[in-house]
């Protein structure tokens, strides 16, 4: 309860948000450069809690606004991130990305040639191998995550970009039964359950700025 009690409260703070991207992409000399990648459904100003942490500790944080509320197929999602990563000239980019927005990211790093300016993806309660319910929901975008997916069983045989994921995952997740944890990256189970309010626990934070 507590977690959907997150999540409806953030869903209204984004609708009414009025942070400047232009201002959240403006780091320090010699800071970082974030990419955030939110889940479905969500826009980017569901990670604005994140968004600020990041950048008030001098790091120029991007996001994709054309992504919109993160409804298109993953690697029309990945083609939207990597038209960003190359209309700006970003390197050493790494991303935080929210469940569904971990997807696109590894695919990203797979498969595109944008790919090799991300140094490092940090992906929070990611479906990797779907969801088992996801199957049972009423729109295409929603069901494309269940575990028999074309196009996530694809990208589930792509390993090489995994060594460049740390997976970072609650205790308990109610909408990824399986878990998030992905071979060959590393991986981050946190003392914290949910899959939405994780986003603003300390624990995140303080790997995301371990990574960062």
């Amino acid at each position: 309860m507590l977690d959907y009690l997150y999540a409806a409260r953030h869903q209204l703070r984004a609708a009414v948000s009025r942070d400047d991207p232009e201002v959240l992409a403006a780091g320090r000399p010699g800071a970082s450069t974030v990419v955030l990648l939110p889940g479905i459904l969500e826009t980017w100003r569901f990670m604005l809690p994140l968004a600020r942490h990041l950048h008030d500790r001098g790091n120029a944080v991007h996001v994709i606004a054309a992504l919109g509320r993160n409804r298109l197929s993953i690697a029309d999602g990945a083609e939207l991130v990597a038209a960003h990563l190359d209309e700006h000239d970003l390197r050493d980019v790494t991303i935080v990305a929210h469940s569904k927005g971990g997807l696109i990211a590894k695919q990203l790093m797979s498969s595109l040639p944008a790919g090799g300016r991300v140094r490092l993806a940090v992906t929070v309660c990611t479906p990797f191998a779907g969801s088992v319910y996801a199957r049972y929901l009423p729109t295409r975008s929603l069901r494309s995550l269940a575990p028999t997916d074309a196009s996530l069983l694809r990208l589930g045989r792509e390993s090489a970009a995994n060594e460049r994921i740390v997976s970072v995952y609650g205790w308990f997740d109610p909408h990824i039964p399986g878990g998030s944890a992905l071979e060959g990256a590393r991986n981050v189970e946190l003392p914290v359950g949910g899959h939405f309010r994780i986003l603003a626990s300390r624990e995140l934070l303080e790997v995301v700025d371990g990574c960062v």
